[in-house]
């Protein structure tokens, strides 16, 4: 089992947990799995980076214009790759946790 690709994640600060959807090297394109894991989880990993990405839109203020933020490119393959690296990870523990494909 490996990843292949993230298609959303969310950093959900109020349940302290990654929300994510994503598809393994096996699913077809027409297939996702959902899973919902906890900060203490993926802090273990030592991926405290991923918990992260929601400090570095403080350092914006209003006068940030909309296109200087479409230049900056926070959910590029640096941060996706990390996130990759860390279900990959979790997952190779944990084979329990890997969550059914759904369609899609």
């Amino acid at each position: 089992m490996e990843i292949k690709e993230i298609v959303t994640f969310y950093i959900n600060e109020s349940t302290k947990t990654l929300d994510v959807t994503f598809r393994t090297i096996n699913d077809s394109e027409d297939e996702i799995r959902t899973s919902q894991i906890e900060f203490d989880e993926i802090d273990e990993f030592g991926f405290s980076n991923i918990i992260s990405i929601n400090d570095d839109f403080e350092d914006f203020d209003d006068d940030f214009e909309s296109d200087e933020l479409s230049e900056f490119d926070f959910f590029g393959n640096d941060f996706e790759s990390d996130i990759i690296s860390f279900l990959n990870e979790y997952y190779l523990v944990n084979p329990n946790k890997l969550p059914k494909p759904e369609f899609f």
